[in-house]
């Protein structure tokens, strides 16, 4: 009665409703900001409501009378949440941070109420030890994932610790989302400063002449969340170090890295630590090699002092003296034929050519933002639905910084059997004629939709990219490899005319790909290491944030010409985007993408190989998060992981 209550006094709000769009498309133009909140309170009493139907149930508990039901308990909590976040991070308003702030400490609590849950769990640990011949490998992923959640959230620990970690999740969801809209606000404090967003800030480093300048740029950049103004991150970010690590200890766990890759294919800070040892000191070898030839030019630039010396703002401007001395290519000769229409069909043609992927626009439906996004529908030859695609690449000051992938809807299996596809979005921050490194963050992120969108799982919470954290970027990474493929070049890299873009471009892209590995494999590894070793301090008794990195930098041999990719203030990854003691994922899933691709490039009818592209689908995209990783691979290669082709790649070995 409560639920009918509920609904009966929401009636007209939309997300209450069934949407009467195409395809399910959420009808942005109807939602209001009021919208949010109510459903998500409806949200999450129709999920207690089917849990409590769940424990109550008095049949012996079975996967399809427990876990079954429970998968789908949160599909109204999913469609608000899908809606809001998406728009929260595309187009920021203060009402929509209003609505943020009020929604997190509710779901927080939700989630709360689910791993505390002492009757659910008890069901689900019954059908866990119990007899489980009779499911798939799919419901004993899942069952096992649930099992094993509500052991690493804290079921089994006295009411009052339970009490505790929900004080501190609720508190860490606040926490976590000031520092994202503080990043935010100081990244949008730099534009209005400097006439220029943070996504541009590669480009200015390496086209502005003036020294003094770059160096301004640069202490601007590496500077935000840290100026001791309303926006500064640094208290902030050591109180959500302090919670996490006293929730962890809670736990049960030494350090907060040590809880959080429990469940990663990692598994233990030691092994992450052993990694990234191994590629630092291969990749700041590599950079001094660079440093060397971009001092020999600076030696020679008349518009510097004699004996003047790298420092942090010449990297990016010389390193392209370098880059334009030994490959001849122009920047300004590539971008026209990387309009972004043009890369757009780029992703399109290679998942056509790959994955039998046919893609048309749909006009006329809704968006969020309109004049910046664009609905695209995916299909196979025979006309069943992949899902709906939404694209959203320029920038703009509502928007965070980075480009990611969202699922607005993902894909599962609906109680009555039907099939529900989903709708996916790619945003960016880029520009109208890209870059190669802009290039390669289409296809990226395309990549994350592509797992997202040729998913076949049943249940939700391992559908699509419902895998393991340091799996996860495995998929869009080997998505880059295709990008500038000359096959593939010559089909969609052409300028206004509709010409093609030269060979001898093509060339040159691809023999400068390993150009500069030395700086961006350092700055990369040396924020994986940051991320690592904050979350491996377990007394934070007078910790400082920039003592604890200037001593890190000294202690990994990081280049002085060199700092961190994210420095702790507006690390948004760590603290907003769920890689918690995670960011070293993208180099561990570099080592499989890699290893994966080479599969591709073996193949005697080259890397568009449809047979093999169809293993990998089948293996992999369809599979999403419902069978171990490792198992996968060595299905797929036949063998254990070999990082030859990751260190070959990044030009660390011959």
């Amino acid at each position: 009665m409560a639920i009918m209550s509920l609904t009966a006094c929401n009636s007209k709000n939309i997300f209450l409703q069934e949407w009467d769009t195409p395809y399910g498309i959420p009808p942005y133009d109807k939602i209001s900001i009021g919208d949010y909140i109510p459903a998500i309170k409806e949200g999450i009493a129709r999920q207690q409501a089917a849990v409590d139907a769940i424990t109550s149930c008095p049949d012996a508990p079975t996967f399809d009378n427990t876990i079954a039901p429970l998968e789908l308990s949160g599909l109204l909590l999913e469609k608000v949440t899908g809606v809001l976040f998406n728009v929260s991070e595309t187009d920021r308003s203060d009402e929509l941070d209003a609505v943020v702030e009020e929604a997190l400490p509710l779901l927080s609590e939700n989630s709360d109420n689910i791993s505390f849950n002492k009757a659910l769990y008890d069901r689900v640990a019954a059908i866990y030890k119990g007899d489980r011949s009779g499911l798939t490998t799919e419901q004993n992923t899942v069952l096992q994932n649930w099992f094993e959640d509500f052991e690493r959230e804290g079921i089994g620990l006295p009411e009052d610790k339970q009490a505790r970690l929900r004080e501190i999740n609720a508190e860490l969801a606040g926490k976590t989302q000031k520092i994202g809209n503080n990043i935010l606000a100081e990244s949008n404090a730099f534009k209005e400063k400097f006439g220029f967003s943070v996504s541009d800030y590669p480009e200015k480093m390496t086209t502005t002449q003036d020294r003094d300048l770059r160096r301004q740029y640069l202490e601007a950049y590496t500077m935000r969340g840290h100026n001791g103004n309303g926006y500064d991150n640094r208290a902030l970010a050591v109180e959500v170090l302090k919670l996490r690590l006293e929730k962890a200890r809670i736990l049960g766990y030494e350090s907060t890295a040590a809880y959080e890759l429990s469940d990663k294919m990692a598994h233990d800070p030691a092994t992450v630590d052993a990694f990234l040892d191994g590629i630092i000191k291969a990749s700041t070898a590599k950079a001094r090699e660079e440093v060397a030839e971009m001092q020999k030019i600076m030696d020679a630039d008349p518009s510097v002092p004699g004996g003047s010396r790298i420092e942090p703002w010449d990297w990016w401007y010389y390193a392209e003296k370098v880059r334009a001395s030994k490959y001849a290519l122009d920047d300004d000769a590539i971008r026209p034929y990387f309009q972004m229409d043009s890369v757009r069909n780029g992703i399109f043609i290679a998942a056509r050519k790959l994955y039998g992927v046919n893609v048309e626009p749909v006009k006329d439906v809704p968006v969020y933002s309109p004049g910046n996004v664009q609905t695209w529908k995916l299909s196979y030859d025979d006309g069943s639905l992949i899902g709906i695609f939404t694209t959203d690449y320029l920038p703009r000051s509502s928007k965070r910084g980075g480009a990611w992938m969202n699922n607005v809807r993902s894909q599962y299996i609906d109680a009555d059997g039907k099939e529900v596809r989903p709708i996916i979005v790619n945003v960016g921050n880029l520009a109208e004629n890209m870059n190669v490194d802009q290039v390669q963050t289409v296809f990226h992120e395309f990549g994350h939709a592509l797992h997202g969108f040729l998913t076949k799982c049943t249940y939700p919470s391992v559908s699509g990219t419902g895998v393991k954290r340091d799996f996860v970027e495995t998929f869009s990474q080997i998505n880059e490899h295709w990008a500038f493929q000359p096959e593939l070049l010559s089909l969609y890299a052409k300028n206004g005319n509709n010409e093609v873009i030269p060979q001898e471009l093509v060339d040159k892209i691809n023999a400068a790909l390993q150009f500069n590995m030395g700086f961006m494999t350092t700055e990369l590894c040396a924020a994986s290491i940051l991320d690592m070793k904050l979350h491996e301090v377990t007394d934070f008794e007078g910790f400082d944030i920039d003592s604890f990195e200037a001593a890190l930098a000294r202690e990994i041999g990081l280049n002085p010409e060199i700092g961190y990719r994210y420095r702790t203030t507006y690390f948004n990854h760590i603290f907003s985007s769920g890689y918690t003691a995670g960011y070293y994922g993208y180099l561990w899933s570099e080592v499989l993408d890699r290893d994966l691709f080479s599969r591709f490039e073996a193949s005697p009818d080259g890397v568009f190989d449809k047979a093999v592209a169809t293993e990998f689908k089948q293996t992999f995209l369809e599979k999403g998060g419902s069978e171990d990783p490792m198992v996968l691979f060595k299905k797929f290669m036949g063998r254990e992981p070999d990082n030859t082709a990751f260190l070959r790649g990044r030009g660390l070995i011959d």
